[in-house]
């Protein structure tokens, strides 16, 4: 890593260090709310896009251009390690992830075999270009939790309820436990990966996960963020842990061992630095659809979030979820830019 790379806004801010702004970065910034995305994705489905290197470095460098974010983040999407160890599923267009034969036995395990790098050299190959083009702009590398993978393999597609997830997990401890395992290693896999490629950062998507409760957390989930992110310590790139819904979960996020704790609009970012404690950043944390509002509106809520953050430790602005679809590029453009100015040191 470079010293200017090291040295950046949002590793500083990872790191609880002084910055001369706070930096932003949008969940989702590549995607459909860019014109040059639907341009360039059209007729290509999702996961062939993800595996295309020259395109994942193109759609990962588009919001950078556009918008002046402080870090990129690798395009690609939680399921991808799943597909490259031959788990049968697809991205289905206004539906997400639909697995093929969902996972509800121990026999069905067996699918889940540990992954390797050469099962995902484009993600190498791409993430190897994307250093050398974004310079001291980090990259950030991300992977889906093991709760959040497990809903999916279970279920066989995206779920209001977890009906099916959550009836392994209560009814049946010991499999659940093995599957859980099992996506730990390739999540961790899927993660050292990236990082071996030169990410400077990661984050660890639970998008699901508050739909447990805290109790549930600690003897269902927590032991294996732990092991990811204690998979990842020697490694000495900040690892981000975010989630959607858990205001209640946000202390146990932090106790999972992560250096950045993701924040969603729910929970007050002042607030949110009380449940999670000392010894870590926090990031977020705008409604994304505060972006639909008049210009005076987001910069009132812009700064409230500003405020608040005085109480973190170190703070790395975002939105508290992934830009939606519909969203004007210019208004994050703007956003960005008034974080930097309103911020600045």
């Amino acid at each position: 890593m470079t010293p200017e790379l090291a040295d950046s806004p949002f590793l500083r801010a990872c790191r609880r260090e002084p910055v001369s702004h706070t930096p932003v970065w949008f969940m989702r910034q590549a995607g459909r709310s860019l014109p040059e995305y639907r341009a360039l994705r059209e007729g290509v489905p999702m996961l062939t896009a993800c595996a295309t290197p020259d395109l994942v470095v193109e759609v990962t460098m588009q919001p950078v251009r556009r918008y002046g974010v402080d870090a990129a983040i690798l395009f690609s999407d939680i399921v991808v390690p799943l597909k490259a160890i031959g788990v049968d599923l697809d991205i289905k267009p206004g539906i997400g992830p639909v697995v093929a034969a969902p996972i509800r036995d121990a026999a069905a395990l067996d699918a889940l075999r540990p992954i390797e790098p050469d099962d995902v050299s484009y993600v190498t190959e791409a993430v190897g270009a994307l250093t050398k083009e974004l310079g001291a702009t980090p990259l950030i590398g991300f992977a889906g939790a093991p709760f959040t993978l497990a809903s999916y393999l279970i279920e066989g597609g995206p779920s209001k309820n977890h009906d099916h997830t959550k009836a392994m997990m209560y009814g049946e401890p010991k499999l659940w436990h093995d599957m859980m395992d099992r996506l730990t290693g390739i999540t961790l896999g899927f993660l050292r990966v990236q990082l071996a490629a030169g990410a400077s950062a990661v984050q660890l998507f639970d998008s699901w996960v508050g739909a447990v409760s805290p109790d549930d957390y600690r003897e269902f989930v927590l032991p294996y963020t732990s092991r990811i992110f204690a998979g990842l310590a020697e490694l000495d790139a900040p690892r981000i842990h975010f989630g959607v819904g858990t205001g209640e979960l946000l202390g146990l996020l932090g106790e999972a061992g992560a250096d950045v704790v993701g924040v969603d609009w729910r929970v007050p970012l002042d607030e949110a630095a009380r449940r999670v404690g000392p010894g870590k950043a926090l990031q977020g944390n705008m409604d994304p659809t505060v972006l639909f509002a008049p210009w005076e509106v987001v910069e009132r809520r812009a700064s409230d979030i500003l405020t608040r953050a005085a109480k973190a430790e170190g703070h790395v602005f975002n939105l508290g979820h992934g830009v939606l679809p519909s969203t004007d590029p210019d208004q994050l453009a703007r956003l960005t830019d008034f974080v930097h100015e309103a911020s600045a040191r």
